[in-house]
């Protein structure tokens, strides 16, 4: 039996099973804190604000990708994995945020962008230096076109982000791109694509990173056989025959990585981005592949209690058969926040409304933090790792009147100027109620702020018990102090079809009431709500916790 490697940095307690009911706290790096002044967050930003999440009670902060990168898609499109941005920092500057996480006991993880590089990476420029049938060119996917003379692309697959998902280049040949053409696909057949991948995951568990989140998992296998076939996109089957997403393929990938993680003690952890139907979902969450898998159900679903209800029974019974935890998310870089979708009309194309700076419909802000607050101590309440949104904590709401000229997001340029994307979420958190970005850093930030933003930001909400800030620190805490196992019990009888309500086997019960009217306040001592209750009521709209019996 080999020796474990052994990471330069750990925390300071050995739990392998740390990441099984872990809060993880997500930070995009360059909307978190700017150190430096040049109005672009960075990791020693991030670092100085290590306190400041380990105060909060969070287990783990998920780093979205910090990388040498062209910014086309926000970070997403890495021109070397194994390095920091030089607009981020140095490896010095993160291997001191990496000590500093670990000394408060948080755990790291970190983005993997494996489904496709920047054209900047050295990767790609050396393929379109050596032409066609080199073996550069193989790490990628290119392809003859179609048409008399190889006009036309080779297929109708279309990109994530709007238009054809191939882009021609000088010499005639056609390269695939699931996302921006800044974002080549690598080709997952090529075993020196799946050889250096394996090296950047060591890269970073040498250096002390506690795991992995892995951006669109299950793109990585792909069909290229002719004739192509179309592909089905966010409509999978069932099967694993889309030539493009979720096929079987993928995860004899994933058991090579498996057995990477697998080299340290105790074993890096890992979550998959995986956009696939439940059933196959679990399959990535398998010990023998990453462990984990994103549930994205409850992101996408109303403010509903029956929804709710069968999201939760259904994603507890998929955790069950893959043996993981689940994984519980109600926003993240690349959806509107839900404090702003639960404030809209049910049905409500979020697109369209930010389309129209966010004025119709119009949103009840008050409403949709009520919800906001209720569903996130459900969250809480749930065995499982619940992943936390930079920002949420203070109850932001999108941004949605950032001005045209200054959107960043690829999805405004590549559909015409016909949705303004996801750069709403982006926007730099604020720490203080004045300054020229509300204590983000002294420079006016990459992305504009709401001017509201002051009456939301850390500094405004610390001193103020019924602030939204003040709910996640209790809530965090008292999860910390009540949790112990992973079984619950659904109430048999709530008090009302609007109630979801479920004892936890550790001795404590989370009841949320869904509807708009009050319902009877169960009997027991109260430990936390979401909200201010009534005289033996439970209002709508609110979560609250109960010790029952007491």
């Amino acid at each position: 039996m080999s020796t474990p490697r052994t990471p330069a940095s750990t925390p300071r307690t050995a739990d392998p099973d740390w990441w099984r009911n872990a809060v993880v706290y997500q930070v995009y790096p360059r909307s978190f804190a700017d150190a430096d002044g040049d109005g672009l967050g960075d990791v020693v930003g991030i670092t100085s604000r290590v306190p400041y999440l380990s105060s909060l009670g969070v287990d783990a902060v998920w780093l979205s990708p910090f990388f040498p990168s062209p910014l086309a898609d926000g970070g997403y499109d890495v021109a070397d994995y194994r390095a920091v941005d030089p607009r981020l920092g140095t490896l010095d500057d993160f291997d001191a945020f990496l000590r500093a996480a670990h000394e408060h006991d948080l755990r790291v993880i970190v983005d993997i962008v494996p489904n496709h590089t920047s054209d900047q990476h050295e990767w790609f420029r050396a393929a379109l230096a050596a032409g066609p049938g080199s073996p550069e060119r193989a790490r990628y996917v290119f392809r003859e076109g179609a048409g008399e003379s190889g006009e036309l692309p080779p297929s109708d697959w279309v990109s994530n982000f709007g238009g054809s998902a191939w882009t021609r280049v000088p010499d005639g040949q056609w390269y695939l791109h699931l996302f921006a053409p800044e974002q080549p696909d690598l080709d997952w057949s090529n075993p020196e694509v799946r050889t250096d991948f394996e090296e950047t995951l060591r890269f970073w568990a040498d250096r002390g990173v506690d795991g992995f989140r892995v951006d669109v998992a299950h793109g990585l296998a792909k069909d290229l056989s002719t004739p192509y076939r179309p592909s089905n996109e966010h409509a999978l089957p069932l099967d694993g025959s889309d030539p493009l997403y979720d096929r079987d393929e993928v995860h004899e990938i994933f058991a090579g990585w498996r057995r990477v993680l697998d080299e340290y003690d105790p074993p890096r952890a890992a979550v998959a981005e995986a956009w696939a139907p439940a059933p196959r979902r679990v399959l990535y969450a398998r010990p023998t592949e990453l462990g984990q898998a994103f549930n994205f159900d409850l992101l996408e679903s109303p403010f509903d209690a029956a929804v709710f209800r069968e999201v939760i029974d259904r994603n507890l019974a998929a955790s069950e058969q893959s043996g993981a935890s689940s994984t519980w998310v109600l926003s993240n870089h690349d959806v509107v926040r839900h404090a702003t979708r639960y404030g809209l009309p049910d049905g409500t194309d979020t697109d369209a409304w930010l389309m129209t700076d966010g004025t119709s419909p119009e949103l009840d802000r008050a409403r949709g933090l009520r919800r906001a607050r209720a569903a996130t101590m459900l969250l809480l309440a749930l065995a499982g790792s619940t992943y936390v949104y930079q920002g949420e904590e203070l109850g932001l709401h999108e941004a949605a009147a950032i001005p045209r000229d200054e959107l960043q997001d690829p999805k405004w340029i590549r559909t015409g100027h016909t949705v303004k994307g996801r750069d709403g979420c982006r926007v730099p958190i604020p720490w203080t109620t004045s300054g020229p970005s509300f204590g983000f850093g002294t420079a006016a930030p990459h992305l504009p702020q709401p001017a509201e933003s002051g009456a939301s930001s850390v500094e405004a909400e610390s001193g103020d018990p019924a602030s939204t800030l003040s709910l996640y620190r209790a809530a965090l805490a008292e999860r910390a102090r009540l949790q112990r196992g992973e079984e619950l019990t659904w109430v048999a009888e709530p008090a009302s079809p609007e109630v979801v309500a479920f004892d936890r086997h550790d001795g404590w019960r989370s009841v949320t009431n869904f509807g708009t009217e009050p319902v009877p306040l169960p009997e027991g001592a109260v430990v936390l709500a979401s909200g201010p209750l009534g005289d033996a009521e439970l209002p709508g709209e609110t979560t609250v916790w109960i010790v029952p019996g007491r």
